[in-house]
């Protein structure tokens, strides 16, 4: 794909935002291939999304942010501008489940999603195989349930070593810290499935076949200090009958999470995320 800035941009909803900013960028040459715009009016809140042919414009990345924020700061903007030949570097973190990392480890092998992949980190060494196929380094940081202190120390160790811009849970199964959910925020992509807070705990599957539910279903959504409650950047469902047992619910419902997990992921890889409070705006 041909080389594009991506500006982000929210601010307080007002008159003139978006002819400010497509009047900036066609007085500089620049070509916009992609635009998309919300206005909230809930909260009074204005959301943008632009993409501008990079070759277009006089002059680099730094300097568009230069010419950009007295704009910005007139109109009390969150805002960046970043290079979409410019891939982020994605830690991915896992447990023994495999189908979540399997499966975004073949997009990544096979080009689908746009990205570095510098290292995985699991608690268990089941996985280790699979990923240095891969020829990716993989950590195997074990967990001390008397002191886990020292796991997450680690990690965080490992996670700035190799300068991660996400880290996604491909079905890791420890709960995160307060002081990591605070130093990587809107930084961390979860996948869980639809069942919580209904069907908490061992065994989610069995106990939503007991109750016969007619619907499964996965999120996913950024890291924050509540457990699980993040700004949910996606989600699906699908239909299930009387006929389905427990198995054919795990593995639809593997299905669904591989599927939610690599949309959201990929939505963050191309900067198609605001998020506001507990909420995101996607414009995908």
């Amino acid at each position: 794909m041909e080389r594009r800035y991506r500006l982000l941009l929210a601010c307080p909803d007002r008159v003139g935002v978006v002819a400010m900013v497509s009047n900036f960028i066609s007085s500089h040459g620049g070509s916009i291939t992609d635009a998309n715009q919300h206005s909230d009016p809930s909260i009074g809140w204005f959301f943008m999304r632009v993409e501008i042919i990079a070759g277009s414009l006089p002059f680099g990345l730094d300097a568009l942010r230069d010419a950009f924020l007295p704009i910005a700061q007139s109109f009390k903007m969150e805002w960046q501008i970043t290079d979409s030949n410019q891939p982020k570097r994605v830690v991915l973190m896992a447990s023994r489940e495999s189908h979540c990392l399997a499966d975004l480890l073949y997009r990544f092998h096979s080009k689908e999603l746009f990205c570095d992949i510098p290292c995985v980190i699991s608690n268990h060494n089941d996985l280790r195989t699979m990923v240095e196929w891969h020829d990716i380094p993989y950590h195997y940081v074990p967990v001390d349930k008397d002191n886990k202190q020292d796991h997450f120390d680690t990690i965080k160790s490992l996670i700035n070593e190799y300068k991660a811009d996400v880290i996604v849970l491909a079905r890791y199964m420890q709960i995160l810290p307060h002081e990591l959910c605070e130093t990587y925020p809107h930084q961390i992509i979860n996948i869980h499935h639809s069942f919580l807070p209904s069907f908490a705990g061992a065994k989610p599957y069995h106990q939503a076949h007991d109750r016969g539910v007619k619907l499964i279903g996965a999120t996913c959504h950024y890291v924050t200090q509540d457990l699980d409650e993040g700004p949910i950047i996606d989600q699906d469902v699908i239909r299930i009958s009387h006929r389905d047992q427990p198995g054919d619910m795990v593995r639809l419902g593997r299905d669904v999470e591989k599927s939610v997990l690599s949309r959201g992921l990929r939505w963050h890889l191309e900067d198609r995320i605001l998020v506001c409070g507990n909420k995101t705006v996607v414009f995908n």
